[in-house]
């Protein structure tokens, strides 16, 4: 080898060899400070581990629930080899899951048992048909589906299990699931009513469970013989839902199904069973899974975004504290990269523990919810939990790689640490703000704001682009940050100083000191009080909607319903209608059911109803054209659906319905006012060839001119007591009624962000501990001159609040901007309503206000602790 070559070779082992040493001598130095200032992380610790914790249950609660409802689902149709159905299904914007058509099964059913390879194969009815429990009350419902069907006694095909008692053999026996004869506290032998929606009385001869469990949460089925399930879930008889189909030895799934496929009549189409099943498990739990799921990420997102402000804001104080260390490694040799590299050891290291901590947490925390969720009803079969590389990886890659982004900035900066910083006797943290910020902030702010803006305008509504200029705003609130903590401070901290003196000003003064530190603690507060204060806006707007649609559509004197959260229960009887009608108190008794067909090739709800009538009990507003004379062939259209399509009285739209029949309607109506009415107006008549199940979703009674609320609404109890005891209520508890499921979400939004808070409190108390370990040698001084432990412990916690209270009003002003562009934004109609509830946001104010005093208790009891002399001599 030649003398340069080894000079080079010499020179690259060299370089290798130092960057070993350097990493090595970072990694030394990390460990060494963590051991010596374990305190100094514990908020970093704590954030990173609630916020990993959150990502970690969610993931692992989320593959748990779709692997057990993926092996419940097989598990129940393992026996069923093929299922044949009709190949017409609708979807709308509400309903994802679609409608489906049903089918004759006396051809169908012939060509299927004739196909080669066919063993055995029966007719599967479903309907909707919800139990009523021993207290009078209907089971279930508020969402999971209450469904009736025909027992199957082939046991291979019937995915339900006799586990006690015996099958239906006459008419009005019924077997139910257990899940909903423990819920109805019902038992084999008692008799009670099936509201179909149209009450049947049946007697309860046999329980069953679903793959082995007892149900699915509030999910409840009746299995009825197969003439009542046609006579009662069926438009006629000989119909079927599906045919469930198994397969001879050695024939296979997807051999059967092309073998069907070819035997079947047109419309008509043949799926293999474990498509079937997918299908299913996909329509019941797939959708509510991936919202349920993607919710909760939302909230381990926020949650994690908080904790970056926290991780940030510790890292920085603890660089700015090390200056004068930093700078004696600088000048006894450490280059930058070891002080840069020795600053995210730190960080890396608090992030991987903290991280292995919240793994176990998480998975705790799934564990837990696996428990709790069926005692409340949820829908969680029992299984082991499902923990995938995916749910272990990638909470612990986030924890990680959030902690170094957090320690990034303050890791660079105390690397740029002078030698000569070691000489001074002190040294200041810069607290200047550059003007090149501020102009950026107030740019970044000013374009936020027009986005948001203009996405919520009334020509442009974008969801997208007001999403864009909420992120510019909290940008721009992060850039402006120092600025109006300044601001904000001395606004605030006018009144504290007046009103206790010197310990006030003293406070002021302390909040002041560093205003990009102050606006660091405050920002992660903020966020979190945004986003409540988002989702409390928006739901009270949502609410207000409701409130209104109802006051200015409804004219009706009372409303009977099933419950307005929630698709699960049954509707009501198409007979209450008319037997209301004949109360001698009821001028007006009107049913609105629900039908679907596409229309001009879009899935849409339609109305089926009276029209005549509805004007009696709904408020149309304008009507152009005629309500009287629809017939079979006639359309009523909202307005807005009418100016999309360019319709007006007279103009043709064609309509597809899901039994494959397509016909033409003539438009006679547009009316101003949808809201209860929807968009789409159809008569009785012109619904009932293509109708399932019928029954009306509402229906609304007008009392006749005399007859007082109470009087009325007694006797119209009293007659829907015999048809499944629905609701009834006057406008303004239907209002409320339909908004319920909101007040539902927001406890859990409330609860989810409670976590968001809490990291947020979490950075407050530990930044302010850090600060009076900065301030040591200062507060024995103002000890040592007469201040007493009281006004010490009182000086901190008002710095404390000053911090939370600026966080506070800064997140109640962004979120009820975000708030105002959201509602705006998702109106496509120009029926929103902008509603801010002035009641809840003082909650969230003093709540705020609140949790920083409480965060400043542990920080100002430590401070009044100090050892006076200790605290002099301290450097």
């Amino acid at each position: 080898m030649s003398t340069d070559s080894r000079a080079r070779a010499g020179a690259d082992n060299g370089a290798r060899t130092g960057t070993d040493g350097s990493a090595r001598a970072a990694l030394r130095i990390s460990f060494a400070s963590l051991r010596t200032h374990k305190r100094r992380f514990a908020g970093t610790f704590s954030a990173v581990l609630l916020g990993v914790a959150f990502l970690t249950g969610t993931l692992v609660m989320g593959d748990t629930l779709r692997a057990s409802f993926d092996t419940l689902f097989g598990n129940a149709t393992s026996g069923t080899d093929a299922v044949v159905r009709s190949d017409s299904v609708i979807t709308t914007s509400d309903d994802a899951m679609g409608t489906r058509s049903p089918l004759r099964t006396g051809e169908s059913l012939k060509a299927v048992r004739g196909t080669p390879g066919v063993a055995a194969a029966e007719p599967g009815i479903e309907g909707a048909g919800q139990l009523v429990g021993a207290d009078g009350k209907p089971v279930g419902g508020q969402g999971p589906p209450t469904t009736a069907g025909n027992w199957i006694h082939d046991k291979e095909l019937n995915p339900y299990e006799l586990s006690r008692g015996r099958a239906p053999r006459s008419s009005g026996e019924v077997v139910v699931n257990e899940g909903a004869a423990e819920s109805g506290k019902l038992r084999i032998g008692d008799v009670t009513t099936l509201r179909t929606p149209d009450p049947v009385r049946v007697r309860i001869v046999g329980l069953a469970t679903f793959g082995g469990e007892s149900g699915m949460g509030q999910s409840t089925f009746a299995g009825l013989t197969r003439a009542d399930a046609e006579k009662y879930l069926m438009p006629e008889p000989g119909m079927a839902a599906s045919i469930r189909v198994r397969a001879e030895d050695g024939t296979g799934q997807r051999q059967l199904a092309e073998r069907l496929e070819s035997a079947l009549p047109k419309g008509v189409e043949a799926v293999t069973g474990e498509e079937a099943a997918e299908e299913n498990s996909e329509n019941i739990s797939g959708q509510f899974l991936t919202l349920f799921t993607s919710l909760l990420l939302v909230f381990s997102g926020i949650a994690l975004l908080v904790a970056v402000f926290s991780i940030h804001n510790t890292f920085a104080i603890v660089v700015a504290q090390r200056t004068r260390e930093n700078a004696l490694l600088r000048a006894l040799g450490a280059s930058r990269r070891q002080v840069l590299g020795t600053t995210l050891s730190e960080a890396a290291v608090v992030g991987a523990v903290a991280s292995a901590v919240g793994l176990a947490a998480g998975i705790g925390i799934a564990a837990g919810l696996q428990v709790l969720f069926p005692v409340v009803g949820f829908p969680f079969p029992e299984g082991s939990l499902v923990i995938s590389a995916l749910s272990l990886l990638l909470p612990l890659g986030v924890g990680v790689a959030v902690c170094l982004a957090s320690a990034l900035l303050p890791a660079v900066r105390a690397g740029r640490t002078a030698p000569l910083a070691a000489l001074r006797e002190t040294v200041a943290e810069d607290t200047r703000v550059s003007r090149a910020r501020a102009a950026f902030g107030v740019v970044l702010g000013a374009a936020g704001i027009a986005l948001a803006a203009l996405g919520a305008a009334s020509g442009s509504r974008s969801v997208t682009m007001t999403a864009s200029g909420a992120v510019a705003v909290l940008a721009a609130f992060i850039v402006l940050g120092p600025l109006a903590a300044a601001l904000a401070v001395r606004a605030l901290g006018g009144p504290v100083a007046r009103l206790r003196g010197t310990t006030g000003a003293l406070a002021q003064r302390n909040a002041l000191r560093s205003p990009k530190r102050t606006a660091a603690t405050a920002g992660a507060l903020m966020i979190g009080v945004a986003v409540v204060t988002l989702f409390t806006v928006f739901a009270s707007s949502l609410k207000a909607m409701m409130d209104e649609t109802v006051s200015r559509n409804f004219a009706g004197d009372v409303a009977v319903g099933t419950p307005g959260f929630g698709a699960g229960g049954s509707d009501l009887s198409p007979e209450l209608a008319p037997a209301l009608q004949r109360l001698p108190e009821v001028d007006t008794a009107l049913g609105l059911g629900r039908g679907v067909a596409r229309v001009d090739g879009a899935g849409q709800e339609l109305t089926v109803t009276d029209p005549a009538a509805l004007p009696r009990v709904m408020n149309l507003g304008e009507v152009d054209g005629s309500l009287t004379d629809l017939g079979t062939r006639g359309i009523a259209v909202s307005r807005s659906e009418a100016a999309d399509h360019g319709w007006r009285p007279g103009s043709a739209a064609k309509l597809t319905f899901t039994d494959g029949t397509e016909q033409r309607f003539t438009v006679r109506a547009v009316y101003e006012t949808s809201g209860l009415t929807g968009d789409y107006v159809i008569t009785d008549q012109a619904w009932a060839p293509h109708r399932t199940q019928d029954a009306d979703s509402l229906l609304a009674v007008g009392f006749k001119d005399g007859v007082s609320q109470e009087a009325g609404q007694a006797a119209v109890e009293r007659v829907a007591d015999r048809y499944g005891k629905p609701d009834v209520q006057t406008r303004e508890e239907y209002a409320q009624s339909a908004a319920g499921g909101i007040d539902m979400m927001l406890t859990l939004v409330y609860a989810l962000l409670g976590l968001a808070v809490l990291i947020a409190l979490l950075g407050i108390a530990n930044t302010l501990t850090l600060t009076v370990h900065e301030r040591t040698r200062e507060l024995g001084l103002l000890r040592s001159v007469g201040q007493t432990r009281g006004q010490l412990r009182a000086m901190v916690r008002w710095e404390s609040v000053l911090v939370a209270t600026f966080g506070t009003l800064g997140g109640l002003g962004l979120g009820g901007f975000l708030g105002w562009a959201l509602v705006r934004a998702t109106d496509s109609r120009g029926l929103s309503v902008f509603s801010l509830p002035p009641p809840q946001l003082t909650v969230i104010a003093l709540v705020g206000v609140a949790a920083g005093l409480l965060a400043g208790w542990r920080p100002a009891r430590r401070a009044a602790r100090l050892d006076v002399l200790r605290a002099i001599a301290t450097e």
